[in-house]
């Protein structure tokens, strides 16, 4: 006759232990993208190719005329480190949000709300 097994509860613990470990290693390896050319497309639109003062340079005569912008100039985002372009608008509109681009060649636009600016006497 065969005996019935029997499992402690430290045994069970452990084999559960197990079970999830193997299961989140499982789910961990799901993350991983595979390499696919058509994101890196993508990707490569999004990427500064180029210093982002001499994207200021092409692009300032442009954002300039767009009626509101009082002035552009090379910032950085809130975390203090990423390189951005920054629009100066008299009157921060919806309308005028609309006409400045989010995205130049890689760079994120900020749009900043400044009042008008005049020379000074």
């Amino acid at each position: 006759m065969k005996r019935a097994l029997r499992w402690s509860r430290t045994e069970w613990a452990l084999s559960w232990r197990a079970v999830l470990l193997l299961i989140m290693l499982q789910v961990a390896g799901c993350q991983v993208q595979p390499h696919d050319k058509s994101n890196e497309s993508r990707v490569d639109r999004t990427m500064p190719s180029r210093d982002i003062n001499a994207v200021l340079r092409d692009h300032d005569d442009e954002l300039m005329a767009i009626p509101g912008v009082v002035g552009v100039f090379v910032g950085l985002l809130q975390d203090g480190k990423t390189p951005c372009l920054k629009v100066m608008a008299a009157r921060k509109t919806p309308a005028l949000e609309r006409k400045i681009p989010k995205l130049l060649e890689g760079y994120a636009v900020v749009v900043e709300e400044t009042g008008v600016i005049r020379p000074l006497q």
